[in-house]
């Protein structure tokens, strides 16, 4: 239940979004929208697609090297197979991809889910550090363009939030929060000595143990190859689909790199990125000087992509899993028998 009270929220976060970017479209705007999406080349999408699929090989590439320190040797392709999974239970809830592909590779590798999450942990700040980075890259090589976006969707609200916040108000959350912490000390001492307290120790021995493997990999030269390339790919992705509208078809690499880094918060929002992928996209886009209606075709075209790519890569490897480790699971239980 609270699975799914949490998806209805993102899902209605999104849907929300969709609704505030077409309830006071007119007639002719909703005509423009379809029209952009009627011209727009699909076929030269299969270009973005392939760079899809490969950047998600190189994750699961990647995920491997960061196991390898723990002793654990999982192959390819199932990894790539969790990936994928994962990213089709995104399309969900966000982020119960990542409990997913760590209970897949568990189940068909034998490797404890503790040091999995602790890997994906390791995992999913590499990629939120390189992602603060670009930001701050994208910003600063285009602070006439992006600064502004910035400042006007972003900070302002912010600081405005906070500025409207009165003084009694800001006083009560910070004795909520001295309360919280608090009583999380005082349950902490009362559960630590107990059976519930020495598991949950030993789950975060286990997933720090997970978190650690990145200092102990050998092959540290290899992950940051592959963590800079993923992010290349990606925007090798966004590029490519500039391509597939004659309205974006002009925008250079800068353009690229903002909408994916802007875009890229939208996937993080809301399940899948619905709504809020096309919203930033339409945003970004416009200020560029795509008109808005052309903008807003174009976040659904990419969405639509990349979300298509999911449900179908992931859908297969949902089927692939069991289907390509029956003869293992065989003969893991032969060997069993006749240990016995």
């Amino acid at each position: 239940m609270p699975k799914f009270l949490k998806f209805i929220c993102f899902l209605a976060i999104g849907l929300g979004l969709v609704w505030l970017v077409t309830h006071n479209l007119t007639d002719k705007e909703k005509d423009d929208i379809f029209s952009s999406l009627q011209r727009a080349n699909y076929w030269l999408l299969i270009p973005v697609i392939i760079v899809g699929i490969a950047s998600h090989w190189y994750r699961a590439v990647r995920w491997k090297l960061i196991m390898e320190p723990l002793g654990y040797h999982p192959s390819t392709l199932n990894t790539f197979f969790a990936v994928m999974v994962g990213y089709l239970a995104n399309l969900a809830v966000p982020r119960l991809g990542e409990v997913t592909r760590c209970g897949i590779v568990a189940r068909y590798e034998k490797i404890p889910v503790d040091k999995l999450v602790g890997t994906m942990i390791a995992e999913r700040a590499v990629d939120m550090l390189l992602l603060l980075i670009l930001m701050v890259i994208t910003v600063v090589i285009q602070i006439d363009v992006i600064g502004g976006l910035f400042l006007n969707e972003i900070w302002l609200p912010i600081e405005n939030k906070l500025g409207t916040a009165g003084s009694s108000r800001s006083l009560i959350l910070a004795g909520i929060a001295v309360g919280v912490i608090l009583l999380g000390i005082i349950g902490y001492r009362l559960i630590s000595r107990s059976n519930i307290g020495i598991k949950i120790r030993a789950l975060a021995h286990g997933v720090w143990d997970g978190i650690r493997s990145i200092g102990k990999m050998e092959k540290k030269g290899w992950f940051i190859f592959y963590s800079i390339l993923i992010w290349a790919m990606y925007f090798a992705m966004m590029y490519l689909g500039f391509y597939c509208m004659e309205e974006t078809r002009y925008l250079g690499l800068k353009a690229a790199l903002a909408v994916l880094i802007i875009g890229s918060v939208g996937m993080i929002v809301t399940p899948g990125g619905t709504g809020a992928y096309q919203f930033l996209v339409q945003r970004t886009l416009m200020v560029y000087g795509v008109l808005d209606t052309s903008a807003y075709a174009f976040g659904w075209i990419v969405w639509s992509a990349q979300t298509l790519l999911v449900l179908i890569v992931g859908l297969g490897s949902l089927i692939a899993l069991p289907l390509m480790n029956k003869p293992r699971e065989a003969a893991g239980g032969k060997e069993l028998g006749i240990n016995n």
